[in-house]
């Protein structure tokens, strides 16, 4: 099938965009200044950040109370600190030896008097004392003994064994990293190539248009599901998060499962695609694909939706719901999240403030860029994604060998302005989606609507999608619900092929009409079962869809073999 154009509201809403990012002859000297600022910040709002430490700043100054507590506890935690939660970086018993137990100690006090400071000043708005507690952490990270070689004894007992040369291997690492960055360039992980080691489960790209390609995947032989799987990744990724290598590719499990897999691989927006809107999304993004999916013969389709991908998958069923459309057999949702009104640590970058001063960074390049995203979400885990890989790869001298998953981390994409605006201002700032006001063809839509099944999960240590906010879904939708919470985080809980040591999953469903329990009370009742929820999922489709059946018919046009031209984008 050829490529199908824009739609004209589509083209207009672009042309529109197009011309206020490029400014024409009359600049707005705000955007650049922010936009200038920005850089220099990795995208974060300094007033942001300056309103949340005032407010912090003079109610603990009018809290003398607060104050005597925080005096008496200077000397008392020098002597009983403790790290907080899962902070492994003084388990070495060198932190033990004098004058390394100093440092730690001292280090472990402020960190637990900062704890203090931040947390519990009455009057402060939550927000923005949490705001300040994660600054005051940022900070504190960055100064642990254990990023210095003078105070870091595993660096130094390195050094003495290898006679520096640790070091030296670290001064190359540190090297080429920087001639990377000022490059523009990613570290190559090789034996990790698109199409010829990730993303190689056959498939053929089967529509494309301005936005996305669609991949299709088939059983190799014998009779197989009547319903599709329509997959709707987030398009902060790349598609083959989901086909990684063969042993961990969720594509390539269910069509040995006997599903016909339908894939959608978006493009990554340049300049010239500020313009496309959420809207846009959904038209040449889901609506586009299940259209041509039911056009070869599908009466039904499965959708599922991951990440992003999830919440306008949602979006999509919704309004399906709303215009009777009875294509849809059911709905999975993974690592998703449908009400932002408790969007975990995420959530502190996301306010007014931040939303202007990004709009304003995006307007001056029509974008926002993968590194500009990625940022916040490397400090919503600075210690495992920031400072331990310093200290390995420049202190100690080693290299983390590229595995599938972190060579798909590092191909990241961009992100359109409008659409952008749209999904940070109607999702996170005013919770449209949740509160019934997000409009879809200039018409609300409902997630009460939604009649069809849906498998929902969520991941225990999920730093992007919080679980209990992904299980808001069961407060807001009037359906069959089954929640699945796996252990693992964001990424490494969805891939948990079977035989991945380590994984269990938490179940339990609730049908339509049942009473609403909370997180965690649902969390004490679920069974917990060891092993893949893979499985559970693939059993729990065969319940939702028919008997299986021969292929059919429809012979489909290739436009070329998976993984297709966009994903090289």
């Amino acid at each position: 099938m050829s490529r199908i154009p824009l739609t004209q509201s589509a083209m207009g809403r672009r042309l529109l965009i197009g011309e206020l990012c490029k400014m024409d002859n009359t600049p707005n000297i705000d955007a650049v200044w922010h936009s200038a600022i920005g850089r220099l910040t990795a995208g974060l709002s300094p007033a942001a950040l300056a309103t949340a430490y005032q407010d912090w700043a003079l109610h603990l100054i009018g809290s003398p109370e607060k104050q005597a507590e925080l005096i008496g506890l200077a000397g008392k935690m020098w002597v009983e600190a403790e790290p907080l939660t899962e902070d492994t970086r003084f388990d070495d018993p060198a932190w033990s030896a004098l004058p390394y137990a100093l440092f730690r100690a001292n280090f472990l006090a402020c960190q637990q008097w900062w704890q203090a400071a931040t947390s519990n000043v009455k009057g402060v708005d939550p927000k923005h004392l949490n705001t300040v507690n994660f600054i005051a952490r940022q900070v504190l990270d960055m100064v642990s003994p254990s990023n210095f070689f003078l105070t870091n004894p595993i660096v130094q007992a390195r050094t003495r064994a290898e006679m520096g040369n640790n070091l030296i291997c670290g001064a190359r690492n540190w090297i080429e990293d920087f001639n990377h960055l000022i490059s523009g360039t990613r570290r190559g992980g090789s034996g990790h190539k698109v199409g010829e080691d990730v993303a190689v489960t056959p498939g053929d790209v089967v529509f494309r248009n301005d936005l996305i390609e669609l991949i299709r995947y088939r059983p190799k032989r014998g009779k197989r599901h009547p319903e599709p799987i329509l997959i709707v990744p987030a398009w902060i990724m790349k598609f083959y998060i989901l086909d990684l290598s063969p042993q961990n590719s969720l594509v390539k499990y269910l069509c040995d499962q006997g599903f016909e897999v339908y894939m959608i691989s978006w493009k990554n927006p340049g300049a010239q695609d500020a313009g496309l809107s959420m809207q846009d999304y959904v038209d040449l993004g889901p609506r586009a694909a299940m259209n041509y999916i039911t056009g070869t013969g599908a009466e039904h389709v499965h959708m599922m939706g991951y990440c992003l991908g999830g919440t306008l998958a949602t979006i999509t069923a919704a309004a399906m719901a709303r215009d009777r459309d009875e294509r849809l057999c059911s709905l999975t949702l993974l690592a998703s999240q449908v009400d932002f009104s408790e969007p975990g640590e995420l959530g502190l970058f996301i306010n007014e403030s931040q939303v202007a001063f990004l709009e304003d960074l995006m307007a001056t390049q029509g974008y926002l860029s993968a590194d500009q995203m990625a940022g916040a979400f490397r400090m919503l885990r600075s210690n495992d994604l920031i400072w331990s890989r310093i200290i390995r790869h420049y202190l100690l001298g080693e290299r983390t060998e590229m595995n599938d998953l972190m060579a798909w981390n590092a191909d990241a994409t961009r992100m359109p302005a409008t659409m952008h605006s749209e999904y940070l201002r109607q999702l996170f700032l005013k919770n449209d989606l949740a509160k019934g006001r997000y409009r879809v063809d200039d018409a609300p839509v409902a997630l009460s609507d939604i009649r069809v099944p849906v498998f929902c999960l969520a991941t225990e240590k999920d730093h992007v999608s919080p679980w209990r906010s992904v299980y808001r879904l069961l407060l807001l939708t009037d359906t069959d619900v089954s929640f699945v919470l796996t252990n693992g985080g964001h990424n490494g809980g969805v891939l948990s092929e079977p035989g991945h040591p380590r994984r269990h999953y938490r179940a339990r469903h609730k049908r339509e009409g049942e009473p609403y329990v909370d997180a965690q009370e649902w969390f004490d009742s679920a069974r917990q079962s060891a092993g893949s929820w893979w499985p559970a999922w693939v059993g729990w489709l065969h319940e939702k869809g028919g008997a299986l059946a021969a292929p059919r018919s429809y012979k489909h046009r290739s436009l070329g073999k998976s993984p297709g031209a966009y994903v090289f984008d």
